[in-house]
């Protein structure tokens, strides 16, 4: 779209400018899925040490996820988990959690966020840290959710030879999930627009 708003500053802008605005917002955010999954396919032939990439190791934990039952929403974080490696080298969660934050739940987020402490346990005493620093939140509610989320899922995807089904399994749900939000500062504008 060509048009645009003709202010220099926000404090310019007339209603007629942010109808436009916002209608290119929409359109604009129904491109994310797509974006998203561009971005996870960064991180294909990004080892970083590890035995399977980081891209099949986001595959892999879906897979997981997906083959024990599990709903759109907590598949699609299982995917999505380590995608802030590529940006958030020492706080990858929170570009993850970031980017999921408008579309799932609280519970599904805090999993999200906090997954790199719970996974800790498995090798924080290896490289001098404390194993046990998730015992911080063993009376969060969460607490459980998380520690099985990577029992379960995170830290046994990294076998080469572990059943890894292709992104194109996982794009619908993604789609599903990333189509509308609910936790977003956005969502009465996008609920009276629709």
């Amino acid at each position: 779209m060509n048009t645009r708003a003709n202010f220099k500053s926000l404090q310019e802008g007339a209603k007629e400018d942010w109808q436009l605005i916002f209608s290119e917002f929409s359109r604009f955010a129904k491109g994310l899925p797509d974006r998203v999954m561009a971005h996870l396919k960064l991180l294909e032939g990004d080892f970083g040490g590890f035995p399977v990439d980081r891209y099949i190791h986001s595959l892999q934990t879906a897979t997981r996820a997906l083959r024990d039952g599990r709903d759109d929403e907590y598949v699609v974080c299982a995917l999505l988990h380590d995608i802030g490696d590529t940006l958030g080298t020492y706080n990858h969660p929170d570009i993850a959690a970031a980017i999921l934050k408008p579309f799932v739940s609280e519970a599904n987020l805090w999993m999200i966020q906090y997954h790199n402490i719970f996974q800790g346990y498995y090798f924080f005493h290896h490289i001098g840290m404390d194993r046990n620093m998730r015992e911080q939140f063993r009376d969060h509610v969460h607490f459980e959710r998380t520690a099985e989320f990577c029992e379960l899922y995170d830290s046994p995807a990294f076998d080469a030879h572990a059943e890894t089904l292709p992104i194109s399994e996982f794009e619908p749900m993604l789609r599903r999930v990333f189509t509308k939000p609910v936790n977003s500062l956005y969502k009465a504008a996008l609920e009276a627009a629709s």
